[in-house]
């Protein structure tokens, strides 16, 4: 016998979910989790920080960029809500007044959980890719690493990752040094 078609999620499926839950509709199927542990959450916190002064307000570094946490990007038919984002001021000149973002980041990061890190890599990263935002960094603060994906054609390429408390500079944002170690500080 075969399996009762399911219908496609729609926005209204997304607005439903409860607020204590990140709402996504990947490839038509709602998915649904927690919010952050402590660990996702403050190595999030920590990276947004420490990007923020020098590439949004141009402190100790060049500027030139709009960063955003948990930003709602719709992209194409899915629904996705990455840790961190950022735009290129030249491609985004100013924040849209809407509640989600049709143009896709150059940069995104998502902070690995066990719960979503498959999601992250194999579904989310590739409408990244589809989507053309150049630059992907995945932070699993367990592992206590960094990896740096760049847009390479369709797909992305592992430029580098970096590991514990490691001091690097990380395209795109490579203008400065970013000590790893205040990504995992208790």
């Amino acid at each position: 016998m075969a399996e009762p078609s399911r219908r496609p999620a729609t926005y209204e499926d997304l607005k439903a979910v409860p607020p204590h839950l990140v709402a996504e509709i990947i490839f038509g199927s709602l998915e649904t989790h927690p919010r952050p542990a402590p660990r996702h959450a403050a190595a999030s916190n920590s990276l947004s920080h420490e990007l923020t002064g020098p590439f949004q307000k141009g402190r100790g570094g060049p500027g030139g960029w709009i960063f955003l946490v948990e930003p709602e990007l719709h992209l194409g038919p899915n629904v996705v809500v990455p840790d961190l984002a950022a735009w290129r001021r030249e491609r985004m000149p100013e924040m849209p007044h809407a509640p989600f973002f049709t143009l896709a980041p150059d940069w995104v990061t998502e902070v690995l959980s066990p719960s979503t890190a498959a999601l992250d890599r194999a579904d989310k990263a590739p409408i990244y890719a589809n989507e053309r935002a150049s630059h992907l960094w995945l932070v699993d603060p367990l592992a206590r690493t960094l990896e740096i994906l760049r847009l390479d054609g369709a797909t992305y390429r592992v430029v580098a990752v970096h590991k514990d408390d490691a001091k690097v500079r990380a395209e795109p944002f490579d203008a400065i040094e970013l000590d790893l170690a205040i990504l995992w500080a208790r």
